[in-house]
């Protein structure tokens, strides 16, 4: 992956000004925090000439460095398909995923969903995605399995291995499914009342929100069996500069732990939080965004 520093309106290709954009089907939330300089201006910009149905909800969580700014850029470039959302204060991915995600249900949208800033899942996966939603209907989740199958391109560290079979063994019980990989930042949502219920509250496991999302879905669904779908990727790089830390990891796994005793023991719902950050839509240009940051 090619990261572009200095960021200048040069590293992003605009669309034709006479081009008239398609109704657009899907909406994908891209968190961002501090992600100024690993944001890949280019893969972001010939991804929305190539396909112009989809929309990228951007959520700007309450970075400190100029990431408002470079999705002002791409949002002047790409202006009927890029959206920039921003949290008031810095609220952790997991809201930040949730926030974007009922800005994009609210929306005539068939389908929502959020993939990782750093594109360690190509964007190119999307029309995948939503092949599968459009081909089974009951499907609500479409979701990245990070399979090391013959021939894909997917490379992981030894240590993000175990960390990914450790949190899918949590969901497995969790979720009550033979799930395999909840961790890959790539998620297709089929937009339904449902799933505007499952994201009503603010969610509780931290990092392992994922698995917290599927546990609600699950739920609810008609058959949970059917409601999700595991796609192999053919392509997973592992994109240095995590902002996930050790201690993050062990409280999301405490999280989880109290999650699964609310689903299978009965144990009461943790309260939700009432600190919730303010929600800004940016619409215009890079001057105005910097002055409502």
């Amino acid at each position: 992956m090619t990261f572009h520093a200095p960021l200048t309106p040069a590293n992003v290709v605009p669309l034709f000004a006479n081009a008239a954009p398609k109704p657009a089907h899907v909406a994908i939330v891209v968190p961002c925090y501090n992600e100024a300089m690993r944001l890949d201006l280019a893969a972001f910009s010939t991804f929305l000439r190539q396909s112009p149905e989809t929309r990228l909800i951007f959520v700007n969580d309450g970075s400190k460095d100029d990431t408002l700014s470079v999705l002002a850029m791409l949002h002047e470039a790409h202006p009927t398909q890029v959206e920039v959302l921003s949290l008031s204060r810095n609220s952790g991915k997991a809201e930040a995923v949730r926030q974007g995600l009922l800005y994009a249900a609210a929306g005539s949208y068939t389908f929502v969903g959020y993939w990782d800033a750093d594109l360690a899942t190509p964007l190119d996966a999307i029309p995948d995605f939503t092949n599968i939603a459009q081909r089974y209907t009951e499907v609500e989740v479409v979701y990245g399995a990070r399979l090391q199958l013959l021939g894909h391109r997917v490379h992981r560290t030894l240590s993000r291995r175990i960390i990914s079979r450790i949190c899918a063994r949590l969901a497995r019980v969790a979720v009550g499914l033979p799930i395999g990989d909840t961790q890959c930042g790539a998620k297709l949502l089929r937009n339904t009342p449902r799933l505007a219920q499952s994201l009503a509250r603010p969610f509780s496991a931290g990092w392992l929100f994922d698995v917290e999302l599927f546990s609600r879905i699950a739920e609810t669904a008609a058959s949970s069996a059917k409601a999700f779908y595991e796609y192999p990727l053919s392509e997973w790089t592992e994109v240095p500069g995590s902002k996930v830390t050790g201690r993050a990891i062990r409280r999301a796994g405490l999280a989880m732990l109290r999650l699964i005793a609310e689903r299978r023991l009965g144990l009461a719902p943790q309260a939700p939080a009432t600190d919730l950050p303010r929600l800004v839509v940016q619409r215009t240009t890079a001057a105005t965004i910097e002055k409502a940051a």
